[in-house]
């Protein structure tokens, strides 16, 4: 029901949806079969997710379920030739589905049609060291209000600011949900 309600909400629009689920609910299957579909559709996913200790697993996860897709990581723990080529593959459209960290919300992928971030809710997505400060999650929200992605916040405990901006009562405003 999740998937079909995400892909209802218009093919090539902003939308975003919070789905709230306990840990083993099937928060991944819908990331999977909503990736699917993006993919089918000629467009691209990326997929946030708060560390990188959640990476291996998620990774094993998407790269056995894509077989033969081109797949892209994005993280801290790379070196600076393994993030270069990382991102010359998302930067020419190789790489069809991007899995990474909070700062993968700022790579070049084109044709953006799916912005999943697991664990919405988690603090990891906040930069708060240095000059540059920012929430990937809400960057998230806003890259695909810009490019008119799909976007899944996905959590079994949501932020307070999440929670308020599913609320029936802000859906009626398009313009001050996600």
């Amino acid at each position: 029901a999740a998937v079909d309600a995400v892909i209802a909400g218009g093919e090539d629009r902003f939308h975003a949806w919070l789905l709230h689920g306990i840990t083993g609910s099937g928060k991944t299957e819908v990331y999977l079969r909503l990736v699917e579909r993006t993919l089918a559709r000629g467009q691209r996913a990326l997929v946030l997710v708060p560390e990188i200790g959640l990476t291996p697993q998620l990774v094993s996860r998407f790269a056995s379920r894509f077989a033969g897709t081109p797949l892209a990581l994005l993280h801290s723990g790379l070196t600076d030739v393994q993030r270069l080529g990382a991102w010359r593959e998302v930067l020419s459209g190789a790489a069809r589905l991007v899995l990474g960290t909070r700062s993968a919300v700022f790579a070049p992928i084109p044709a953006l049609g799916l912005i999943v971030i697991d664990e919405e809710h988690d603090a990891s997505f906040k930069q708060q060291d240095g000059a540059f400060r920012y929430s990937a999650r809400d960057l998230a929200v806003y890259r695909g209000r810009l490019d008119g992605a799909k976007v899944l916040l996905g959590s079994a405990t949501p932020s307070l600011e999440s929670w308020h901006h599913s609320r029936p009562a802000a859906a009626a405003d398009p313009g001050g949900r996600y």
